[in-house]
């Protein structure tokens, strides 16, 4: 019996520094690791609802979820086939969602938006580019992920310039910049939005469309 219980007194001292050789703390309690952390869905219950009559023009913006951009569909006022034929009305469609909070859903899901008023968009200057939307502040003054989100809605839409990008200046006496959403900058909106060389397309009116930000005097 005492050879016994030597043997199983050395087996312990054995196990025991196996354990400290590799670098495992002992504990008296078991330990239960749990479940892994769950991530948020990023997906709204009506995501894949079909059949449903909803009035409005359907529009499609990027909200923050999980530190990355996701598209969520939602649908404006204004009554269809208002919106395409206009691209600083749809820009404006645009920032109205994004200056909206989230709804129930939207954050259950774990969305949120990092767009704050006061903000409005308009057409270009004199000089401009054709397609130009200008900020009532310069795009470089608003947070990152703000940017990022405008960006990424506005280019993926009617009122982007092609290619997933979109030409925008702020009210300042400053040249537009043709800013592209790129799939680094919707897995990492904080990031600085990249820029695509200078559009060539003509200049616009000699007058700034109607509704843009008031130019910054120049005298």
């Amino acid at each position: 019996m005492r050879r016994r219980t030597l043997g199983r007194a050395a087996c312990a001292v054995v196990l025991a520094a196996l354990a400290a050789g590799c670098g495992i703390r002992t504990t008296s309690v078991p330990v239960d690791a749990g479940a892994a952390p769950s991530r948020v869905p990023c997906r709204t219950a009506e995501d894949g609802a079909s059949g449903t009559s909803v009035p409005g023009v359907p529009v499609r913006v990027f909200l923050v979820c999980g530190s990355q951009l996701e598209s969520v569909d939602r649908r404006s006022p204004l009554p269809e086939g208002k919106a395409d034929a206009d691209p600083v009305r749809t820009a404006r469609l645009l920032l109205a969602q994004l200056l909206a909070a989230p709804s129930e859903d939207e954050r259950r899901a774990g969305f949120t938006t990092a767009v704050r008023g006061p903000l409005t968009v308009g057409g270009g200057y004199r000089g401009d580019p054709v397609g130009t939307l200008r900020l009532s502040r310069q795009p470089e003054d608003l947070a990152p992920v703000a940017l990022s989100q405008l960006v990424c809605s506005f280019g993926e839409s009617s009122a982007g310039a092609g290619d997933r990008t979109v030409l925008l200046g702020g009210p300042g006496p400053y040249a537009p910049k043709r800013y592209r959403c790129t799939a680094e900058l919707r897995e990492r909106p904080e990031s600085v939005p990249p820029t695509a060389p200078p559009a060539t397309a003509t200049a616009s009116p000699s007058e700034p469309v109607p509704g843009s930000p008031p130019a910054a005097p120049t005298g």
